[in-house]
Parts: C-alpha cells; structure tokens; sequence
C-alpha cells in the first residue's frame, strides 16, 4: 500500500524480476568460472577419489551453461526490446529531442547530487534505456569472443553434433580475432588478444555492475521513491501530484 501522497507503479513484471536475478546469479558464476579457467587458484585434496578432480572441467562446463543462459535471455530480451506489452525500451533510445533532453537531465541529476528531477521518473528513462544497452553490448561481445576461444579447442572441425557446429561458430566469431588484436594494439592477430579482450571486458562489466547497484541506491535515498525495491516487488512510489 502507498503512502499518502504517493502512488504504486508497477515498473517490472514477474518475468522480468525473474530474468533479473536469473542474470545476476549467472555472471557471478560466470566471473567466479571465467577467471579460474584463466588462472586457476584452487585445487582439490590429492586424497580425493580421482573422479572428483576435473576441477577445469567442472569449471568450463559451468562456464559454458550460464553462458547459454546469458545467450537465450539476451535473445529474450532483444525481442522484449521491440515487441514487449509492459514497455519498449528501444523508444527511449531513439535520439529525439525530448529523450536527449532526459539523457542529460538524469545525467546531471546524478552527477551534480541534488534532487532536480525535471523529467518523469514514473517509467525508465533515456539515460537507464542507454546505460542497459551499453550493458547488452558488453554481454554480446563477451558471448562472441567466448564462443571463438571455445570453437578454438574444436581443432578437428568436428563435434559431437556434427560439424556444421564449428563450422558455425567460425564464421559467426573468427572476425573477433582481428577485432580484438586491433583493440589491445596487437602486431599479429592470435588467439591471446582475444582472450585479453574476453578478460578486460569482464571488468567493464563488473564496473558496469558496481555503477548500477550505486545508481539504484542513489536513486532511492535522494528521490525517496522506492527504486531499489523494483528487482522484488516490481513497483516504486512516486508523488502522486507530479507531473507527467
């Protein structure tokens, strides 16, 4: 039940809490995984039964499924981008003027630390709609270079099922290789700059992360609405008197 003066909105659907922590849980998995499989720092007790020590594989293998998870609820949310009955965020990424005037309002709302808020703040707005996509990205580019160092071990050209599989994921991802030598500076395109650029944006995203958990909280303590509390039950409270 609201407070006096303000008014429930519902911000996020059961589906869309669920994908939400769904997400969350994966890339700790992934981050824990991933950097294991980079530089492994643990080991299991040399006292332990032999089949209990394919720690790598183990690792890889758990890296590899919340991968696929991470793949199918992106794929998800793409579609829920354009065709969403709750709300279509790709309307706030359009660069119309009334969304880059929100951009910035937000934008200097959140720098400056005051509670100027000339925008509405009852739906998502421009600056979280291009924070998330910038996020979205990140992820596609981490499923791409993660696939062309998985299809690497899958030397022969064969795989279980078949090798239109490698063969697939050649085409879809060798480009990364050029790609990511271009970005670390490399003299000769290899495997290892993709691999550092798998890694590096790894930590983009974890900075992504951080900056998010602080934004929401910052929004709930200076706008008094209740954001941090959309992720459990899906609605904030805004004044019932503001304008639209």
């Amino acid at each position: 039940m609201a407070k006096p003066g303000y008014e429930r909105v519902k911000r996020m659907t059961t589906f869309m809490r669920f994908n939400h922590w769904v997400v969350a849980v994966c890339m700790v998995a992934a981050v824990i995984t991933g950097l294991y499989i980079g530089h492994p720092y643990y080991q299991s007790f040399i006292a332990d039964p032999t089949v209990n020590k394919y720690v790598m594989a183990w690792n890889r293998w758990i890296h590899f499924m919340v991968a696929i998870i991470f793949d199918v609820s992106s794929i998800v949310i793409a579609y829920l981008y354009f065709f969403s009955r709750f709300e279509k965020p790709y309307k706030k990424l359009l660069p119309t003027p009334k969304n880059i005037k929100e951009f910035f309002e937000v934008l200097i709302n959140l720098l400056t630390f005051n509670r100027r808020k000339n925008f509405d703040s009852t739906h998502g707005d421009s600056f979280n709609a291009v924070f998330f996509f910038i996020f979205h990205m990140l992820l596609l580019w981490m499923l791409l270079t993660g696939l062309q160092l998985y299809v690497h071990g899958l030397e022969s050209g064969l795989s279980s099922i078949g090798s239109w599989w490698p063969a697939m994921l050649h085409l879809a991802t060798d480009w990364t290789v050029p790609a990511s030598s271009w970005l670390v500076g490399g003299a000769m395109p290899s495997l290892m700059d993709v691999r550092i650029v798998h890694h590096l944006s790894m930590w983009l995203i974890l900075v992504w992360v951080v900056f998010h958990i602080y934004y929401q909280v910052w929004r709930t303590i200076f706008w008094r609405e209740g954001d941090i509390a959309i992720v459990f039950g899906g609605d904030k409270f805004v004044k019932a008197d503001k304008e639209a």
